[in-house]
């Protein structure tokens, strides 16, 4: 069964805390009659911090957490005495996750790293009490700061899945089978389109234990860009990896054109996606004589990689992890 607890979008209200009040206060007690100013400080309101899980993989966790609301500062007391701060808020989110204001769709924040902690939004401060403003001329302000208010508004966080190799297809182009040959990953196999509906990941071990990842992705058809089939949804998790391996297989009507149509899918959702780079593997090559692997070489690109594998064989594969293992590795430099 198709894992349905991947959840790469969700939207929820956030509102920080209120910063607390400055206090306006004057000391008073049995020995000083008249005393000076001392009103402390308000405590500042919460913060609502995101912080990166390496252990995470989906929003799941979150899809139930509608109303994300952050604790307010105290206000200041006599005798100087600050107001607590409120209690930050901090959610866990998996690696590639972006927060972005619903309204305006601008990105506030980004977590790429296990452990990083970002403050998404900010509480409010807390005001300052009337014995900060004391001076020679004014020597009992009657005045204290109120606290800032807190923000607040629906927000969305999204997940684009972080992976060194991303398999790009035409549904049915054999992703999940070559995923399941060369990773310990057991993505849905079957011969109908959109067998996978969402992202699988899988480590592929290589020498000296050494390791990258690669992500099975849901096939494109034309018109994907503007959102047809699985659209954007699909497309906005390439943007995450490094290097692209567009799989094409052997019984394609045209090689070529098929390269093609995936190259503008990604061109016309995002340009800088052709700044990556690309490596063709065609598919299902057991079925191939030379001639014909001669004729198809002749069709693509000849500034792209391109290499012949079979899954169900084995034929190659060493061989693709080497390429894309030394791509991989160019690319980062």
């Amino acid at each position: 069964m198709e894992r349905s607890n991947f959840v790469d979008q969700i939207k929820i209200f956030c509102r920080t805390g209120h910063g607390g009040a400055g206090s306006k206060h004057f000391l008073r007690n049995k020995l000083t009659a008249m005393g000076g100013p001392d009103g402390g400080d308000g405590g500042r309101g919460a913060h609502i911090i995101l912080k990166g899980n390496a252990q995470l993989w989906t929003l799941l966790h979150l899809r139930y957490f509608k109303n994300v609301l952050a604790e307010d500062g105290e206000n200041g007391g006599s005798s100087n005495s600050s107001g607590k701060t409120g209690k930050d808020i901090i959610i866990e989110v998996p690696l590639g996750t972006i927060a972005r204001d619903e309204e305006t769709g601008d990105k506030e924040a980004e977590i790429l790293l296990d452990g990083e902690e970002i403050i998404w939004l900010k509480g409010g401060r807390g005001g300052l009490g009337n014995s900060n403003f004391k001076s020679s001329t004014n020597q009992a302000p009657e005045y204290a700061q109120p606290g800032e208010p807190g923000i607040e508004g629906i927000k969305v966080l999204e997940l684009k899945v972080l992976a060194d190799v991303g398999l790009v297809g035409f549904p049915n182009a054999g992703k999940s089978t070559l995923l399941s040959r060369i990773t310990a990953a057991k993505p849905k196999i079957a011969d109908y389109a959109f067998t996978t509906l969402v992202p699988q990941l899988g480590m592929v071990e290589y020498r000296d234990g050494k390791s990258f990842c690669v992500a099975d992705l849901p096939g494109i058809i034309e018109g994907a860009a503007e959102g047809k089939g699985l659209g954007h949804r699909f497309l906005r998790h390439i943007e995450r990896n490094s290097i692209l391996l567009f799989l094409i297989p052997a019984d394609s009507k045209d090689h070529a054109a098929e390269f093609d149509i995936l190259k503008n899918e990604l061109e016309q959702y995002n340009p800088d996606m052709l700044q990556k780079d690309f490596v063709i593997a065609i598919s299902k090559a057991d079925m191939l004589d030379d001639e014909l692997k001669v004729a198809i070489l002749a069709e693509l690109p000849q500034n792209i990689p391109s290499i012949f594998i079979s899954s169900i064989t084995g034929f190659n594969l060493p061989q693709l992890k080497d390429l894309l293992w030394s791509t991989l590795n160019t690319a980062i430099v």
